[in-house]
């Protein structure tokens, strides 16, 4: 397995304290220059579809119920796992000092055609789209709202562009 990166949150103050350790599948599935993500309107920023393996669920079958899910992504095949990221953020339960998220990347082909997707209620109420955007948009998107420094700007949003330069950088063979 691969290290990406090693990041901790800008709003984070302290590393020491009590941890909430959590492990994610994410999927990167790319069309031409389009990538398929999520736009969630109460961050205003585009992040890959994906999200936190239950306890003794496997990765893989992770990753394909958070794309469905998510997206209606169905016939979810993983090429490859590309990697994954270690992240120290603030963590909103008081129980809890940070968060350590391990997020995994898999680069992945899906059927064609995407069904309806099953969001959360929270997902929702985010205002959570699954969206085929050309790649390059999404990340200058990204990094504007970063540069403005919006309030509504969410805690992942720095991993998330992150990897949308990564990819773009490695897959498209042209950085943005």
């Amino acid at each position: 397995m691969n290290l990406i990166s090693k990041m901790i949150h800008p709003d984070l103050t302290s590393t020491e304290g009590n941890v909430f350790k959590r492990q994610a599948a994410r999927g990167i599935v790319l069309r031409d220059e389009s990538i398929l993500l999520l736009f969630t309107e109460r961050y205003n920023d585009f992040s890959f579809p994906g999200g936190g393996v239950d306890p003794d669920e496997d990765i893989v079958a992770a990753l394909a119920r958070e794309l469905n899910e998510e997206t209606g992504a169905r016939d979810v095949r993983v090429k490859h796992h590309y990697g994954y990221i270690e992240e120290l953020r603030p963590y909103w339960k008081p129980e809890f000092d940070l968060m350590h998220m391990t997020s995994h990347f898999f680069v992945c082909d899906i059927a064609p055609e995407l069904e309806a997707a099953k969001m959360e209620h929270y997902e929702i109420d985010n205002g959570m789209k699954p969206v085929w955007v050309k790649l390059h948009d999404a990340l200058r998107h990204n990094r504007e709202v970063m540069k403005r420094q919006d309030k509504s700007m969410g805690q992942s949003i720095q991993r998330e562009t992150f990897m949308l330069d990564r990819v773009a950088t490695e897959f498209l063979a042209v950085g943005a």
